[in-house]
């Protein structure tokens, strides 16, 4: 899938906004994406994870992992198209952990698929839990990559959309010295 028909499928479908946010990573921001507007048609997510699943061919894989709860329905829509287990990471009392019975087992590879990422905090969250329970960082993915290049990964992004979108720390930010209304869309710790 290219980059003009998922960010075409982003306006279309509503999940690509304008105004001042307050993004999950603490940054502001003038663009927020949101991804659940396109996953919530199950053709779409279908696609979008067989896309991302494309990044991985062969077999090399055993696990994909993301984080709750944006990253859930990409995770298992890319596990879906690699034929392989997916389980979901969250945080309990503000740590990321593996809850709900799921396991890593010792030296599988894992792809940890995400919606957005803008700093890779969960990613590199997840990896930690990862790393921590004995598996392999194999390969990174998400629909939109917002990073601008400038995070350092275990492994490099693979993401059907590379976007080069404005972020401020709070204090340095020229929309709240404009007075323009925040909004909190993000879904960490909310």
């Amino acid at each position: 899938m290219e980059q003009e028909k998922v960010l075409d499928l982003m306006r279309e479908l509503g999940a690509l906004h304008q105004g001042h946010f307050l993004l999950s990573s603490g940054l502001h921001s003038n663009t927020y994406f949101q991804c659940a507007r396109i996953l919530q048609f199950p053709e779409l997510a279908r696609e979008l994870g067989a896309a991302l699943a494309g990044f991985f061919p062969g077999t090399g894989y055993d696990l994909v992992v993301s984080p709750a709860l944006g990253g859930i329905l990409v995770g298992h829509e890319v596990a879906r198209a690699l034929g392989r287990r997916f389980v979901f990471t969250e945080r309990k009392d503000g740590k990321m952990m593996i809850r709900r019975g799921f396991e890593i087992a010792q030296g599988e590879r894992v792809v940890i698929a995400e919606d957005v990422v803008t700093r890779g905090t969960s990613l590199l969250e997840v990896a930690k839990v990862v790393t921590a329970a004995g598996g392999e960082v194999a390969g990174l993915t998400s629909i939109i990559d917002r990073t601008g290049g400038d995070v350092e990964l275990p492994q490099p992004l693979q993401s059907l959309a590379r976007v080069e979108v404005k972020t401020w720390q709070a204090d340095d930010c020229p929309l709240c010295r404009r007075g323009e209304d925040l909004v909190k869309p993000g879904s960490r710790g909310n």
